[in-house]
């Protein structure tokens, strides 16, 4: 554009001055110069634009005022008179200027960008002056002339820059208005923002500038709302060129683009309209740096607490949702740590978020799973309505995580919302109902093995659910109402923990014991024994034996701190007192100079579990007081959530196992006389505890409280004659607890009971039967004789060898308590009696003993029918068969009545697990592991559990498995730990129990035909149950040790039978077959053992030196079949195209259908081959076949899809559904009636081996019928084939190493059905506590193949399938902790495409 030629002046050029202005030249001062520059300005501050006459008069002037000598004056005073003479002079000669030459103007407007500087100091004398020149700047826009220069930028930018750097925060609103006036015209009138421009408004946001100058900040914010439509664009083409063609040199703020994309976005995201859909490719990168980058970028996009962009822009959102599964862990971890903040500011994204979390927790990265709970926990905390039951249920999920950090988070952080929102009610009774579970969950995990779980569970239980620092009544109060909302397991775990901490102060109370006593070798051998046990309470077991030695060696050298300790275990100690002895332990133990102290923590741990924080004689009183309330109906029951009955029998319940472990707080006449009110109540229970409650804590009511032992003697003797069987058994007990004249009380009682019994009432015979029963145990020399003659005339005679009544026909093998026949029950509290007499006795001198052992091992051999009158139901023999079982493993718990009983009987005892009634399996298989965990009972009984392999059902064996677990773990810790015990290593050592087991297996009522497949594979799989667990390690060289026995065996003779030579074979095959499997198993086993074995005299006869048996009593081809699988003829393409299957677990069920497609899988199963699993690979099949049919308890059924539906936890037997039960054992066969022709071996009821009544118990189809068995045997010989030519023979020695990663599947196989068996693996596996059982701390995240594998080796981070062999031995364990079960994996079978 030309500019219009510039105007000449008025009189040829002559500069007319105002008037009383002098010429104004460089010949006078500069106070001269300013003195007439100030009549100047205020003569054109004075003129307007319609002045022509003036205008065209000094003209000349104005030109001379731009003239080099202004413009370039050094007194700072002059410049600014000029600058404001020339905004005046554009002000009056708008629109044109009187300035033609382009380089003028520029020189012009450069000058008087330069005189703005001076508005940084709003105290000088000359602000105004600079205040009038931006004013008029801004008022008549006079930059804008600059648009017609061609580098008008370059003033631009100058005079952007001028004013973001003098603006500060002394200037008023006025000042920063004509800033933002004169900034927002050029950018708005103007035909584009340039880059360098740009720059100077952006700058101002980057982070370092923003903290320098916050009003230079708050100016560029202010200016880019202004003009967000016209700068949008130039914003837009910026990021462009920097996000997605990466030009990062067109800018210096290119490497601040994602901090300046988020203050855009907060000042209005209007600005960034075209920016998102850049981010969304820069999500996508391939640099795991930018994606980190662009996500953290995002992540404060998204929470920000105003933002609306997640539903704005959809795209955007879903994307970075993807980037939760993100490869980069860096990248994952920023995802969860935005959840937080996304959940807190936008719940209405909660539903988006959860399904990203629930993998997340389940992450791969202990870090990422941790941050996931701390997301939620947070949002939690801050509003509880933030978090649904979902992402609340990851976190109680997280509580069984592998990883010790992210459990305690996942426990601290369920604790304090339960503080907050159930304990304080910070949120209404319906957010505390929301989290109620949270207090059972927190004690569940007080059944953990880790003692760092229980010491986190006792923590919380004193901080946050019963908080140690309430005053008492409220503190138990809160304790009241908790105990009565837990579940039944949070209780139990709840008076564990009670009864821990108690044994622990016992262990305490022995250690300062030992103090007292003289120094000797004994008594430093005795000391070292407490030390090992106390460590074993506390966490980091080595560190803790080290610090416990440290701390006994202080005890033994301050004996005031010995004081402190014997004080705070005292039963008498009061919370308050407690509280001191621990400061005052810990500030003895102080090291002021120690910045850490780990030796005072870990003394500290052992404070906290030994210190009476919550009972004391005061709490004890105030419970009482509750209590009394509840009965009185005065208490708060309904608010507190639970019924004054339920309130009042829970309290009761809570103060009976407090007077377990502290009963010198109960001793108060007031707590009496409330017990007392309460034997009154017509609740058996209430009465039965407080009965318990007195026998606990009374010792001293004899002699310091007699009204209340007038009171309560007479409603002992009540209880004891006519209440219930369980308070007559508290009742007597009670009565020999307190008393000092006990024997008269219990004259008084025996005398007249036993002249009232009467079979023929058998109602009103059970309590008598009770009562009798305990007080012949408690005071045999009293009542032992007496009771000679009516276990020999009433309780044998006319008791248990009579049925008076005939039962109830309904064919059911188990009813619920109320539906057994009163006479039943009478016979069963008379096998009690039996066992009760002779335990108080305990000796045999009268040989009643004898005589109770053939009574009950003929009861067993009848299946409980003794009379054999045909009177009595099924159901009813099952409760006497176990009762009966029962009764000869607690004769066998006394020494001098195990000796006696022989192996016959111990047999017959041992076959009640194999019961064909599931019931009777389930509660011997409990009472026998509670014995054995106690070392009550002799090991050979732990042989028994061997037997559990032929259990049909699934859990049963997993159970038998967990228990032959522990049982083996209590025995090895017991050796450990008690030197004396190297002296009993036969009766303590688990590989001991192999004799017994071979000689219970060689004599299995099922082993009729030692030469046959099928019981020989019976046989395999009983020993391999028991000896999977003995071989886990090879400690000591135990596997040779294990050969060693076996052979040993071999060289012996059958002590039961020595001169039967068909025993004696099936003895040595028995060995043969363990010594097959010990031999596959290990290849340890033979080395030279460690020790010679000692073999049990009462089951083997050691021959002479010159006997030697080394035949082989298994033949090679046996061994092949056992090893491989009983080969059968496989068609063409069944040969050809034989699928992969993985080797596992054998399933029990006995009948094989042709859809079975999947099954369990262990690394742990038996080492034997594929042929083991050739029964039924269907895991739901096989629970739904075998719980139905064992007496219809809790069955699984499979819909039409094939799905499990879950039983209901109240369903009872039906006899309708029950088709061919479980054949018992322990009779011998009377009949051997011939098996259909052409049945099926698997399918068929009756054993192999031929008799019915000692036959196998085999759990037969529960759908079975005549048609359908029809149709069993009719099945076509090719179909058969076809199914057993799927098996893949898997050599023993080298299945175990195959490589998940290298699992190759071969190509005739459909990767589409194979991904569909994992699958239906993966349904069958899920449970909750299963999340204990990880591949790197991932559980429940499946992978299949194709695709999906891929898939994960791209960043999709799904964790691998458990159960599946892997290479990397020890990464699967069996899931025992949280279940309580090991669940024995069974092995995918994949389908051949053909």
């Amino acid at each position: 554009m030309e500019f219009p030629q510039q105007q000449k002046p008025a009189g040829d050029g002559k500069i007319i001055y105002p008037p009383g202005v002098k010429e104004i030249t460089d010949k006078i001062s500069n106070d001269e110069v300013v003195k007439r520059l100030k009549m100047v300005v205020k003569t054109y501050m004075d003129m307007d634009q319609d002045s022509e006459e003036e205008k065209q008069q000094y003209l000349a002037l104005a030109l001379h005022l731009a003239s080099e000598f202004f413009l370039r004056n050094p007194n700072k005073d002059v410049r600014l008179l000029v600058a404001c003479c020339l905004a005046d002079i554009f002000r009056i000669y708008a629109p044109e200027a009187p300035y033609t030459s382009h380089d003028k103007l520029k020189d012009i407007f450069l000058f008087i960008t330069r005189q703005l500087k001076g508005l940084e100091d709003t105290k000088s004398p000359q602000f105004n002056r600079y205040f009038y020149l931006l004013e008029n700047l801004a008022w008549v826009k006079s930059y804008n002339i600059c648009f017609e220069l061609e580098d008008c930028n370059e003033i631009f930018i100058q005079l952007f820059k001028t004013l973001f750097s003098v603006i500060n925060n002394s200037h008023n609103q006025k000042v920063q208005m004509h800033m933002m006036d004169l900034m927002s015209s050029i950018i708005m009138e103007g035909d584009g923002v340039t880059q360098e421009l740009l720059d100077t408004i952006l700058i101002n946001l980057i982070p370092a500038h923003k903290n320098l100058n916050k009003q230079a900040y708050d100016l560029a914010k202010t200016l880019l709302k202004r003009t967000v439509q016209t700068i949008e664009t130039c914003i837009a083409n910026f990021f462009n060129q920097v996000l997605v063609m990466g030009k990062s040199s067109v800018s210096d703020l290119s490497e601040h683009v994602f901090d300046l994309i988020q203050e855009l976005f907060s000042i209005d995201p209007m600005l960034l309209t075209s920016v998102m859909p850049q981010l969304e490719f820069k999500l996508k990168s391939n640099d795991g740096e930018e994606r980190l980058a662009v996500v953290r970028l995002l992540a404060k996009l998204f929470g920000a607490k105003d933002s609306e962009l997640a539903s704005q822009n959809r795209p955007l959102w879903q994307c970075f949702l993807g980037r939760f599964n993100d490869i980069h862990v860096p990248v994952r971890l920023e995802c969860v740590k935005f959840a937080s903040h996304c959940l807190m500011n936008h719940p209405d994204l909660a539903r988006d978020l959860t399904e990203y979390l629930k993998v997340r927790s389940h992450d791969p990265e202990e870090a990422i799973r941790h941050d996931v709970i701390v997301t939620i926990i947070n949002a939690g905390k801050k509003d509880l309505n933030l978090v649904n039951d979902q992402l609340l249920g990851f976190v109680r999920e997280r509580t069984l995580d592998k990883r010790w950090r992210v459990r305690k988070e996942a426990m601290m952080g369920l604790a304090q919302l339960y503080k907050k929102y159930c304990l304080h009610h910070e949120a209404g009774k319906e957010s505390a109902q929301k989290i109620s579970w949270i207090k059972d969950k927190l004690l569940h995990i007080y059944y953990q093995n880790s003692i760092d779980d229980k010491l986190l569970v006792e923590k919380i239980f004193a901080q946050y659910m019963v908080p140690h620092s309430l005053d008492t009544e409220e503190k138990m109060k809160c304790l009241y109402y908790l105990y009565a909302c837990l579940d039944t397991n949070a209780v139990k775990a709840l008076n564990e923990m009670w009864k821990c901490q108690n044994m622990l102060r016992g262990l305490v109370k022995e250690l300062l014991d030992l103090h007292k006593l003289p120094a000797s070798e004994a008594n430093n051998t005795a000391m070292f024994g407490k030390l090992m046990s106390i460590a074993k309470n506390l966490p980091d077991a080595g560190k803790a034996q080290d610090f416990m030695k440290k701390f006994n060696q202080v005890l033994g050298e301050d004996e005031k701190l010995r004081v402190q300790l014997e004080m705070l275990i005292s039963p008498t100690c009061s919370c308050k007192q407690a509280e001191i002895c621990v400061r005052e332990i810990t500030r003895k133990l102080t090291f002021p100079k120690q910045p850490t102290n780990p030796f005072l923590e870990m003394v500290k741990f052992l404070l906290e579990r030994i210190a009476p924080v919550h009972i004391d004689s005061e709490a004890i009183s105030a419970l009482v007081k509750l209590l009394n309330k509840s009965i009185e109906g005065t208490a708060d029951d309904d608010e507190e959530g639970v019924t004054p009955d339920t309130a009042i029998r829970s309290g009761l319940e809570l103060l009976k196992v407090l007077s377990f472990t502290h009963p010198t707080a109960f001793h108060s006449a007031e707590t009496y006389e409330s017990l007392l009110q309460c034997l009154k109540m017509e609740d058996e229970k209430v009465a039965e505890a407080a009965i318990q409650i007195f026998r606990n804590t009374g010792q001293k009511i004899e002699t310091e409280l007699q009204q209340i032992r007038s009171t309560l003697i007479p409603i002992l003797h009540q209880k004891a004659k006519r209440g219930t069987p369980h308070q007559a058994k508290q009742a007597v007990h009670c009565i020999h607890a307190i008393f000092n004249n006990k024997e008269v009380q219990l004259a008084q009682i025996f005398e007249p009971l036993s002249r009232s019994l009467n079979a023929d009432v058998p109602e009103q015979l059970i309590t008598p039967l009770v009562s009798l029963g305990h007080i012949s145990m408690l005071a045999p020399d009293q009542f032992a004789s007496p009771m000679k003659s009516i276990v020999a005339n009433f309780i044998v005679k006319d008791l248990l060898m009579n049925d008076r009544s005939v039962g109830n026909k309904n064919g059911k093998l188990w009813t619920t308590d109320e539906e057994v026949s009163p006479e039943v029950l009478a016979k069963v509290q008379a096998i009690k009696l039996l066992v009760r007499w002779l335990l108080g006795m305990k000796n045999n001198q009268s040989k009643s003993a004898n005589s109770t052992l053939r009574l009950l091992s003929a009861m067993l051999v009848s299946e409980g029918d003794l009379t054999e009158q045909k009177k009595i139901s099924k159901s009813d023999m099952s409760r006497l068969r176990l009762a009966a079982g029962g009764a000869i493993m607690k004769l066998a718990q006394e020494p001098c009545y195990h000796d006696i009983i022989t192996p016959e009987q111990f047999q017959l005892c041992g076959l009640v697990i194999n019961d064909e009634c599931y019931q009777v399996r389930q509660i011997f298989a409990q009472k026998l592991h509670l014995a054995l965990v106690k070392l009550m009972l002799p090991l050979e009984y732990l042989a028994v559990f061997a037997l559990c392999a032929k259990d049909p059902v699934k859990e049963r064996r997993a159970h038998a498995r967990q228990c032959l677990l522990k049982n083996i773990s209590v025995r090895r810790e017991y050796i450990k730990q008690n030197p004396l015990a190297q002296e009993k290593l036969v009766s303590l050592l688990p590989e001991y129990v192999v004799p017994y087991m071979i000689h219970l297996l060689a004599h299995d009522p099922d082993f009729t035909k030692p030469h046959e497949y099928e019981q020989l594979k019976d046989i395999k799989e009983c020993l391999w149950f028991m000896l999977e667990v003995l071989m886990t390690k090879n400690e000591n060289n135990s596997h040779a040790f294990l050969r060693k026995m076996v052979e040993n065996i071999k060289q012996t003779k059958d002590a039961q039978c020595p001169e039967d030579a068909k025993a004696n074979e099936k003895l040595y095959i028995v060995c043969d077959v363990a010594l097959f499997v010990i031999a596959n198993k290990s290849t340890a086993c033979h080395l030279d053992s460690p020790k010679d074995p000692v073999l049990p005299s009462k089951f083997f006869i050691v021959q002479d030196k010159d006997f030697k048996n080394d035949k082989e009593y298994l033949l090679t081809e046996m061994r092949q079949m056992l090893l491989t699988g009983k080969p059968k003829p496989a068609p063409v393409l069944g040969a050809v195209n034989k699928p992969l299957t993985v080797p596992g677990r054998r399933i029990f069920t006995k009948t094989t259908t042709a859809s079975d497609t999947a099954s369990n899988t262990s690394t742990n199963s038996s080492p034997l081959s594929s042929s083991t699993i050739n029964k039924n690979s269907n895991a739901a099949t096989e629970s739904s076949e075998s719980r139905a049919q064992e007496n219809n308890e809790n069955p699984v059924i499979k819909n039409d899809e094939g799905k499990k539906e879950e039983p209901s936890q109240n369903a009872t037997p039906d006899a309708e559904t029950e088709a061919s039960p479980v054949k018992r054992r322990g009779r011998p066969p009377k009949t051997a009636p011939a098996a259909p022709a052409g049945a099926d071996k698997e399918g068929a009821a009756a054993p192999t081996g031929g008799g019915a009544g000692r036959g196998r118990k085999r759990a037969a189809d529960p759908n079975s019928n005549p048609s359908v068995e029809s149709l069993n045997i009719k099945m076509s010989k090719q179909q058969q084939q076809n199914d057993e030519g799927t098996k893949r023979q898997i050599d023993l020695q080298r299945w175990p190493f195959v490589d998940r990663e290298n699992e190759k599947v071969r190509k005739e196989e459909s990767a589409e059905e194979t991904g569909r068996a994992i699958g239906k693996v993966a349904l069958l596996l899920g449970s909750e506590g299963d999340t204990e059982i990880e591949l790197q701390s991932s559980p429940e995240v499946v992978i299949c193949g194709g695709k999906d594998r891929e898939r994960y080796r791209q960043g999709d981070t799904k964790s691998k399938r458990r159960g599946i062999p892997s290479g990397r031995q020890g990464e699967l364990n069996s899931g025992d902790e949280a279940g309580g079960l090991a669940v024995k994996r069974k092995p995918v079978k994949m389908k051949s495409r053909l």
